[in-house]
Order: C-alpha cells, then sequence, then structure tokens
C-alpha cells in the first residue's frame, strides 16, 4: 500500500445499505431508518435533522440543501435545488441606501429565503416512503434531551460568542452567563424541539407560510431587514437535470448553477490531460498541475455561475473536451501562475455537513446542506431557535456582474453534491463540506479512487491540498518535505498546517461493488464523521 494511502480508521463494510453523516448520531438516525425498512431517501433526511441539532454552527432549517437522487426503478438520476431566493425588497440600491459597499457578513441583510425544509419535504415526497413528522423524532429528542458538546462546536460557539451574547434567546442556550459549554455537556435546545414538533404537525406549510416563517418575518422587521410573508410564501425548491461529465470512462455528475459544480467537472477535464497515476499522489509535480488547473477554472467559476433564470451561463462552452485540452496544454509544469484571467465566450464559509447513503433497492442519495459560515448569519430567531443562515454573501454588489443581487434571485452557491456512474448506475457517492475547497477536496478524491485505485477510507484520510483565492496554497503537513521543497520552488506560496486540518473539510463516501454486493464506506476523522453498514 502507498504509505500517502495509510489509514487509522477501518474501512466500514456491508451488503445490504450504508450510510455515513457528518456526526454519529445522525448515521445512527439514518441507519435506523433503514433497519426499520426506510429507504435511502428516508434515512438520508432523517440524518439531516438530527444533524440540523447536534452540528448546530453548521446547518439547520434556517438554511439551503441541494441532493443527488438516484432510483433504482428507474434508472433515473435527479438533482434537488432547495436554495433559497433573495427577498423581494432586495435590490442594490436597498443596500447602498444602507451604506454598504457588499453583502454583511453577519446579520438579517445577509439572508436570503432557507430552502432546507422544503426540500426535506421534496424529496419525501418524490422518493420517500415516510412522512416528516415519522423521521422528526429522533431530532426532536436531541434538541429537547442535549447531546454532548464536542470540541469543534465548543470552538465554534468561542469563534462567534460576541455575536451571539447580543442576542438573549442564542446566548442563553450557547454562552449562558457569558460562559462556553464544556466538552462532554450536555446542550439543550428547547426552542428548536418546539419548531420541529411545529413541522411535524405542519409540514413546510408551518415555516412558509405559518407561525415559523412569522416570526422570521417580525425579528427581520425589528432589525431593518427585508423578508415579507410573501417571500416565504413563493419559496418553491426545483428538480433540475445534473450536469456531468466523462472522466477515464466514467461519468461524473454534480448540480448545475447556482451551484458550484461546475467547476467540479472543469476540474475533472482540466485532470483527465494528466497522467496522474504515472506521477503519484503525493508527488509535487502532480499537486502543481491540479492547483493550476484549480486557478483556471476557478477564474471561470467565479466568472460565470450565478442563478440561470436571471443570467444566460455557457455551461457547453465551460465544459467543452477541446477547451480542456487547450488550457491543460497552456499550464506551465515549471511555475506556478500569480494570476489567471476567465475565458470568454459568445452567450450559447466552511461550514457545511455533507452525507450519504445507499439502501438495498439500489437507490443512493448525495446530500449537502448548511447555514455558511459559523452560525450562519448568527442571527437566532428567538422563538424557533432557528439560525439563519448568510447565503446572501454568495451575491455581488456589482451591477455589472451576472451574480449581482436582483429580488428573488438566487446567490452563487458553493454547496455540490456528487456521484460517480459505470453504466448509468452509481459507482461511487461522494462529497464534502468546505466552502471554496469542496471541489478542490472532491477533485482529489476522484483522482485517489479512480486514477490510483484508492479504497474509500484511504481516499478520505489522504493527506490533502487546498488552494486559496490569495494565491497560497494550504497542504497538510503529511506530504513529503521533498514535495513541500518543491512546490515552494515552483512559486507556490505555501503554508503546512496540521497533520489532519478541519479547513480541508468532512468528506466521505461510499464505493457500490454490484459484482460482490458489497458496499464500502470512507468517513472523514477531520471531524466527527461516521458511517454504519449492514
Amino acid at each position: 500500500m502507498i504509505k500517502h494511502f495509510q489509514t487509522h480508521r477501518p474501512e466500514v463494510m456491508g451488503s445490504d445499505w450504508m450510510v455515513t453523516a457528518d456526526h454519529p448520531l445522525a448515521s445512527r438516525a439514518g441507519a435506523a431508518v433503514l433497519e426499520s425498512g426506510g429507504n435511502a431517501v428516508d434515512a438520508a433526511v432523517a440524518a439531516n435533522l438530527v444533524l440540523s441539532v447536534v452540528r448546530p454552527h453548521m446547518c439547520g432549517f434556517g438554511g439551503d440543501l441541494f441532493a443527488l437522487v438516484y432510483l433504482d426503478g428507474p434508472g433515473q438520476l435527479r438533482a434537488l435545488n432547495a436554495s433559497g431566493r433573495a427577498p423581494g425588497e432586495a435590490a442594490i440600491e436597498a443596500f447602498q441606501s444602507r451604506g454598504l459597499d457588499s453583502i454583511p457578513e453577519s446579520g438579517v441583510l445577509t439572508g436570503t429565503v432557507p430552502g432546507a425544509v422544503s426540500g426535506w419535504q421534496e424529496l419525501l415526497s418524490n422518493y420517500g416512503t415516510m412522512s416528516l413528522d415519522r423521521l422528526l423524532p429522533e431530532a426532536i429528542h436531541y434538541a429537547e434531551n442535549g447531546f454532548p458538546v464536542y470540541e469543534e462546536l465548543r470552538q465554534a460557539i468561542a469563534f462567534r460568542q460576541p455575536l451571539l451574547e447580543r442576542q438573549e434567546a442564542a446566548a442563553g442556550i450557547f454562552c449562558p452567563k457569558g460562559r462556553l459549554p464544556a466538552a462532554g455537556e450536555l446542550l439543550v435546545q428547547p426552542q428548536l424541539a418546539r419548531s420541529y414538533r411545529v413541522l411535524a404537525a405542519e409540514g413546510p406549510d408551518g415555516f412558509y407560510q405559518g407561525e415559523l416563517g412569522l416570526a422570521l418575518v417580525k425579528a427581520s422587521r425589528e432589525r431593518g431587514g427585508l423578508f415579507s410573508p410573501e417571500d416565504l410564501a413563493g419559496h418553491r425548491a426545483d428538480w433540475v437535470q445534473p450536469l456531468s461529465t466523462d472522466y477515464r470512462g466514467l461519468q461524473v455528475c454534480t448540480q448545475p448553477p447556482n451551484s458550484q459544480g461546475l467547476a467540479l467537472l472543469m476540474q475533472a477535464n482540466l485532470l483527465e490531460h494528466f497522467e496522474a497515476a504515472g506521477l503519484g499522489p503525493d508527488r509535487a509535480e502532480l499537486i502543481h498541475l491540479m492547483v493550476e488547473a484549480k486557478k483556471l477554472c476557478f477564474a471561470d467559476r467565479d466568472r460565470y455561475v450565478c442563478d440561470p433564470a436571471f443570467h444566460d451561463i455557457p455551461i457547453r462552452q465551460l465544459l467543452d473536451k477541446d477547451l480542456a485540452r487547450k488550457r491543460a496544454e497552456g499550464i506551465d509544469p515549471g511555475r506556478a501562475a500569480e494570476s489567471v484571467s476567465p475565458g470568454r465566450f459568445t452567450k450559447g464559509g466552511q461550514d457545511t455537513v455533507f452525507l450519504a447513503v445507499a439502501d438495498g433497492q439500489g437507490n443512493s442519495i448525495s446530500l449537502i446542506q448548511s447555514i455558511y459560515e459559523p452560525f450562519g448569519s448568527c442571527l437566532m430567531v428567538p422563538e424557533t431557535g432557528m439560525f439563519l443562515h448568510n447565503r446572501g454573501r454568495g451575491f455581488s454588489l456589482d451591477p455589472d456582474h451576472p451574480n449581482r443581487l436582483e429580488p428573488g434571485k438566487r446567490p452563487f452557491h458553493t454547496l455540490h453534491p456528487a456521484m460517480i456512474l459505470r453504466d448509468g448506475r452509481p459507482l461511487i457517492v461522494l462529497g464534502s463540506p468546505g466552502a471554496d475547497g469542496q471541489t478542490q477536496t472532491v477533485i482529489q478524491l476522484i483522482a485517489a479512487l479512480i486514477d490510483f485505485q484508492a479504497r474509500p477510507q484511504e481516499a478520505v484520510e489522504a493527506p490533502r491540498w487546498r488552494s486559496e483565492a490569495d494565491g497560497s496554497l494550504l497542504l497538510e503537513g503529511r506530504f513529503p518535505k521533498a514535495a513541500l521543497q518543491t512546490l515552494s520552488s515552483l512559486g507556490h506560496r505555501v503554508t503546512v498546517l496540521d497533520d489532519y486540518d478541519g479547513v480541508m473539510g468532512s468528506s466521505q463516501v461510499i464505493a457500490i461493488d454490484r459484482e460482490r454486493g458489497v458496499l464500502s464506506a470512507g468517513a472523514d476523522p477531520r471531524r466527527q464523521a461516521y458511517a454504519i453498514g449492514r
């Protein structure tokens, strides 16, 4: 075994079903649903609901959701976009009149309509076998009775403590009397438990047309925000066609814009022109080529990805294989580019959770959900226990940019679930949190799994790099010193992190071996991710 792929955790394998999620209590909830006869979609929603309680700084019903769903019967892969839109009064002028030249990081003005509740319902209505009220009790239990605080959550509370303490409801839960909860102390969220009881009784209407949504509108108005009842009542989630590209004979699938998933496929198209397997997984030469490819793809991402309902996106040109070949040939193998420009075509946060499920009927789901940065907007709607996300930060206040803020528009989104298909059926279900790092992590997983034939846990634990917008290159400390020195000599501004660093996300993988009837999972030790199978 290549040293690069040494693992500390065992690979989890099963033959009937597999679930992996960003917290063991969430994986347990999904497993319980599968044990009771539910399918992959039921289990995914159950796991997400528990995650929204036990990872309150990363996800919740105040956030957005994307999913890829494969149903084995019809052999159908569909993508769900449950991201929200800007309020009807959210025009650039409304922000400029407040003296703002960018979307603020926190507060009510940084939020868009939360889409997660509609996403849960869409998944269950179209492909589940259980109703939302049957899947909520586990989440309600942890909200009402508490769960043990873990160190990562404690650090997130400490990071946002100054903002949380300004709100009586949030402070009372997360930093009572100015004190941070200790690791192992139970965290109880009674308002959230009550909100989930409302959703159990009334379904999505309890939020989009009922008391939970009205509480958000009230909190918004009290703080000078822009939400109206009409904004919530008019929200809808959409089923869309996944985007895909061929990679070494396999089909890599992900979410179309307003998601950044397009950048993953562009990186795959470029990587296909490199002999990755011949370079070795921890060689500076391969890292350099992949980082340079990322720079090119992100220049296009930042220029073109937006809400396609408002602006044409040259998707066909961006995914053109000839374009990928030309751009790959233009990468200098001996020097890091200081800056790159997007292609020109004619028109034709860190805080997120990911989970994956495959069931015994051949169904699979890749689901990602988030309130974006730690505790989102840091605005807790007092009566609900809900943190509003800050996804509005995906908009630009530049009136000439395709991703400019407009009423009813969806922002640029980093969230993108992924699947790899062979002969039209899922071979690998994968994804990762990590904001700008998401596509970078997933392309490294793809290289590990396909080019180097790594097992799921090996791919997940392998040392990881991340290229930042400021030109710096972050690398985990397990890369060979010779590789780090070579990358520096090529002009990369290298920063060495811990051996396993949380900034690299929390990747998870389920591999499906149909010939042997075996499911294998990898769960990331960089967070609390765990896999359970049978």
